[in-house]
């Protein structure tokens, strides 16, 4: 990405030994891309719905959610390595430098916790109207009847986990130790991608994950390995503070990227190939690849999908296109939703949910499934159009950050993390 010409903004954040750029301008493809992410998600998570087929993960191994970690990766790394930058000069304290992502990680957790109770709520509402006992023991539900107390203090912990109510923990996690990772960033980049995709390697290999309480198995998305794709996004975006890229624009590289997307989807849809290049990578289990290696499981962050997502979006980030297309006046629905994303997320888990139960409930209404993810991103849009009033409708000094008040983030900035 090419250079921005020096604005007069610039001088409002100087640079502080070379690890943070002036105040820039707000990228409209992070907004743009977190929005279409959230939209993803919406339909994915009702499915049996026919949207489900033009979605991303119809294209590679990767879908919404790790569109979702990478760009709040690079949301994260825009807005809150300024902050941790000061710290590392001597100019603030450590407290200062942790207490932005922190305060967003409690948030996070707040919401986490609210959204599970609302599913709870949600599907013991529907058992009890519609006679339906499958309702209480769908998405791990039957653990609040059967194991009460456990099921209470995992859910505080954030232990015991509802499915598709599963996604922000992981996140949580990431943002807790997100000074240390950005920190780290800062001094040593390529040495902290190193570690954090040996610690990928290792943890994925090894299915070392947090363990649910109560029930069995771990966390849906195991912290350890998917920090890979949240460092790789902190990067990304302590980088383009700076108007500087992690990976240079190289046409030859790009070449070889969409060869590799194309690859992908042919494996995905031509059967001949995909049974020859499924048997290859289970002859390559055999002989003892590890499995992070050769499968796509989810949980653990699978090679096939973690490098589908990096390459899609080293692909989309060398064309100026992109950009323009981001920017235009078509985007601005998605920019507008990327820019009120736990609003977007919280509202769209909550109605795909609702959707579930619906197209359960009546399974020969055959129109159901082409209108309710449709309704649910209008109304999740609706609500991103009714914050985003009453954010410009407050006073100006509410809105503004105060220098060395623990959020460094510039007006522009704001919101990036959501």
């Amino acid at each position: 990405m090419p250079k921005s010409p020096s604005r007069p903004e610039a001088k409002l954040i100087p640079i502080r030994r070379g690890l943070v750029a002036p105040s820039r301008p707000r990228d409209p493809r992070i907004d743009a891309f977190r929005g279409l992410a959230l939209m993803m998600i919406v339909i994915d998570h009702m499915p049996g719905n026919p949207w489900e087929n033009i979605t991303v993960r119809n294209i590679g191994f990767s879908d919404a959610a790790e569109a979702f970690f990478i760009m709040s990766g690079i949301a994260a790394g825009i807005a809150y390595s300024p902050v941790v930058a000061r710290w590392l000069a001597g100019e603030t304290r450590l407290w200062d430098a942790m207490a932005p992502m922190w305060r967003r990680a409690w948030t996070l957790y707040t919401v986490q916790i609210l959204l599970t109770v609302i599913a709870i709520a949600l599907f013991s509402w529907a058992a009890a109207t519609f006679y339906r006992g499958q309702f209480r023991e769908m998405h791990n539900l039957a653990q609040i009847y059967e194991n009460t107390g456990p099921a209470l203090t995992g859910l505080a912990a954030l232990t015991y986990q509802i499915g598709y109510v599963n996604i922000l923990p992981s996140y949580i996690v990431l943002l807790i130790v997100g000074p240390a990772l950005i920190a780290a960033g800062l001094r040593a980049p390529w040495l902290t991608l190193t570690a954090s995709v040996v610690v990928w390697f290792i943890a994925g290999s090894q299915q070392i994950n947090i363990p649910n309480h109560p029930g069995n198995g771990g966390w849906f998305l195991d912290p350890l390995t998917w920090q890979a794709i949240f460092v790789v996004g902190l990067l990304i975006g302590i980088r383009h503070r700076k108007d500087q890229r992690l990976v240079p624009v190289s046409w030859p590289l790009f070449g070889l990227a969409v060869a590799f997307l194309l690859f992908v989807f042919a494996w995905r849809h031509l059967p001949g190939l995909a049974e020859v290049m499924n048997h290859k990578m289970a002859q390559l289990g055999a002989l003892g690849a590890p499995s992070n290696i050769v499968g796509h499981n989810k949980t653990y962050l699978a090679l096939p999908r973690f490098l589908h997502i990096l390459v899609l979006v080293y692909a989309l980030s060398c064309l100026p296109i992109v950009t323009r297309i981001c920017a235009s006046k078509f985007a601005a629905p998605l920019r507008l939703m990327g820019g009120h994303g736990l609003l977007v997320f919280g509202i769209g888990s909550i109605l795909a949910l609702a959707g579930q139960i619906i197209m359960i409930v009546e399974p020969r209404v055959t129109w159901l499934p082409w209108a309710l993810p449709v309704i649910a991103v209008l109304i999740s849009y609706i609500a991103a159009i009714v914050a985003d009033k009453a954010r410009r409708g407050k006073p100006m000094q509410q809105r503004q950050t105060i220098p060395n008040a623990g959020d460094s983030r510039s007006k522009d900035q704001k919101g990036l993390s959501a």
